[in-house]
């Protein structure tokens, strides 16, 4: 499903969605097919959602007219004992 058609189905809605195909522009990643797990009525149950995501899967709200995500490259420091 593309993000056009999930904010014409749940207008002003959060959705829990599984990221089927992306790409990726620098550190950006461009979301281009979804499916929607659920969809969510309130900010603090959104929270939780998001909370609790496994990769692969996030929580947006469909007021957003792209959906794309920024990616860190987070690297963990190794010292010496």
């Amino acid at each position: 499903m593309k993000w056009e058609e999930v904010r014409k189905i749940y207008p002003n809605k959060f959705v829990k969605l599984q990221i089927l195909k992306f790409h990726l522009k620098g550190n950006i990643k461009i979301i281009d097919d979804m499916a929607v797990i659920k969809v969510i009525d309130d900010n603090k149950s959104a929270t939780k959602e998001l909370v609790n995501s496994k990769e692969g899967t996030i929580v947006y709200h469909t007021a957003n007219e792209n959906i794309s995500i920024e990616v860190k490259n987070i690297r963990a420091y190794r010292g010496r004992i």
